[in-house]
């Protein structure tokens, strides 16, 4: 009687902790779920407010500031100073002189330098729009990635559920005699397991969901929801060589390549122009004032000068600069080849792959899901009546959890897919 009543003090605590436990964790997800965003909203809260991004939106000012720095032209140089002929021993007088420097540009150096600044400039937008591209594309990998860890660990919570109350059936029949103890004490060893990998959901969800945040730019780590996704949306169709056209003529890093291909040629003019001699005007008035010397007296006097200057440039005979140049414009034409390249084999690889998760997306839509649920509670409603064993029911239920996880992961894998294709080609249309 003593060992029934430690039995049933036993079977209560476990009841109450894992009541309380259920009811911690409950009150822990509604706690975390603050505010539901949709992926719209997402999307436009990086653009808007994503570090990195704001980050490299200054390299735009920069280049126009760029621009504008290009067309400053040289300064005059003023001079000035005072001299003394000996007017205190022979007096011969004093005087001062003013001046004014300037060099003269010639061969178009300052319409070379703001061109090379505006192909810069445009350079530095392909940049931007090319940073974009890929952040938009990954952020839209880390969304999907938020759902499908909240899918899976949902998953983890209903499988506990469903063996979690088995555990306690069994309990129950364990008591009364119908089974053996042995048996419920693998329901129960089954359900901690299962509850084991959905606190690790948890973990995984909760992760992904701080990396959202950081894609957002916010400052303090509030945890999100998302907002119920229909994968139908992710169900496109393609034609390879469509896509591959449209790459080669949209993909922003292939525009990029393109231009630096011209500012390497707009650097070829500049550095060629730089070689042209510069013209130096000086200008200038010296007073002189009266020389009161006994043996040459002379009366005060103003006297101006005009004169111009040429270096010599002796640095031209060096042509490394402009071999410089002609290289650097050879290795950007080399360079735009490689990407052309680059963007036909991403496109293809992009396109195959897309293509293979639709096909295996097809293998689930065919009713594995029905019949691994309808195998589950068949094996259930046998074993409560005495017809299964265990083992059969917990065979089971990991083979519908293992299909549940495999139709998540195919539903991911195929919505990253097409988030890559697209990314690859240039395209964007993903909206759900």
């Amino acid at each position: 009687m003593l060992r029934l009543k430690n039995i049933r003090k036993k079977h209560f605590l476990l009841l109450y902790f894992t009541l309380v436990l259920s009811v911690i964790t409950q009150a822990q997800l509604d706690a975390d779920i603050q505010k539901e965003i949709t992926y719209p909203d997402f999307i436009k809260a990086v653009a808007q407010n994503n570090i990195a991004y704001a980050a490299e939106k200054l390299n735009i000012n920069i280049a126009e500031a760029n621009i504008e720095k290009s067309k400053i032209i040289p300064d005059p140089e003023f001079t000035a100073g005072v001299f003394n002929n000996d007017q205190h021993k022979m007096k011969m007088g004093y005087g001062y002189n003013i001046g004014l420097d300037w060099t003269l540009e010639l061969g178009g150096k300052r319409k070379a330098r703001v061109d090379l600044a505006k192909s810069e400039s445009e350079l530095s937008k392909y940049i931007l729009q090319d940073y974009f591209r890929n952040l938009r594309a990954d952020a839209t990998v880390q969304y999907l990635t938020a759902i499908h860890h909240e899918q899976l660990m949902k998953l983890q919570f209903n499988s506990y559920e469903t063996m979690d109350e088995l555990a306690k059936s069994d309990s129950l029949r364990a008591k009364l005699g119908t089974i053996t103890a042995i048996d419920a004490k693998q329901s129960k060893l089954e359900a901690k397991s299962i509850w084991n990998e959905a606190i690790q959901s948890i973990g995984n969800w909760k992760g992904s969901l701080s990396s959202l945040n950081l894609l957002m730019g916010s400052k303090h780590a509030e945890l999100t929801q998302m907002a119920l996704v229909n994968f139908s949306t992710f169900d496109r169709s393609f034609y390879l060589d469509d896509l591959i056209v449209h790459a080669l003529s949209n993909r922003s890093d292939l525009l990029y390549a393109l231009q630096n291909k011209d500012v390497s040629e707009k650097m070829i003019r500049l550095t060629k122009v730089n070689r042209v001699l510069d013209l130096g005007i000086t200008t200038g008035v010296t007073r002189n004032a009266e020389a009161r010397n006994d043996l040459a007296p002379s009366p005060a006097f103003t006297s101006a000068n005009f004169g111009i200057s040429i270096p010599l440039k002796f640095s031209n005979h060096r042509k490394g600069e402009l071999k410089e140049a002609f290289y650097t414009a050879q290795q950007a034409g080399l360079q735009h080849q490689e990407i052309e390249l680059q963007v036909q084999t991403e496109v293809k690889q992009a396109f195959y792959n897309y293509e293979a998760t639709q096909k295996q997306l097809q293998q689930f839509n065919s009713g594995i899901l029905d019949d691994a649920k309808a195998i589950l509670t068949g094996k259930l409603y046998s074993y409560k009546r005495g017809d299964s064993s265990l083992l059969e029911v917990l065979h089971a239920q990991r083979t519908y959890i293992e299909v549940q996880q495999n139709y998540y992961e195919i539903l991911f894998n195929n919505a990253h897919a097409l988030v890559i294709l697209e990314q690859s080609a240039g395209i964007w249309d993903i909206l759900f």
